[in-house]
């Protein structure tokens, strides 16, 4: 399996909008789909050369316009990242990972029982 790069908060906003889109996206397409962020087109081009260079995204040259893809499948980072929290916040224990989320108050009981059914298959 292929090394997935590590991406900022900013970049992941974007990667959300290259995820969401069926095809690859110009500069302005990209800032249209940060619907809650106002980024000047220089930012986002900046972050997007970026991620290129990490090997987040891929970008190709049509007619002198970039158009971007994500070069990282989702699923395939968020396992990465889950991976990367539970070993530097629980030590490498998925059990403790369990713990903390069935201790906090953001877990409804709803959440708990759906998850028990999961386990229970």
């Amino acid at each position: 399996m292929k090394e997935i790069p590590n991406i900022s908060g900013a970049e992941l906003e974007i990667m959300q909008v290259l995820w969401e889109a069926s095809k690859p996206l110009k500069i302005q397409e990209v800032i249209e789909g940060l619907k809650s962020i106002n980024w000047k087109y220089n930012t986002v081009g900046t972050l997007l050369m970026r991620m290129t260079e990490k090997g987040a995204v891929t970008s190709e040259k049509k007619d002198r316009v970039n158009y971007f893809a994500p070069a990282i499948n989702k699923e395939e980072y968020k396992k990465s990242q889950t991976k990367n929290l539970i070993s530097k916040l629980y030590n490498g224990s998925v059990k403790d990972l369990a713990v903390s989320l069935f201790k906090s108050e953001d877990m409804s009981d709803s959440d708990i029982d759906e998850i028990r059914k999961m386990f229970d298959l």
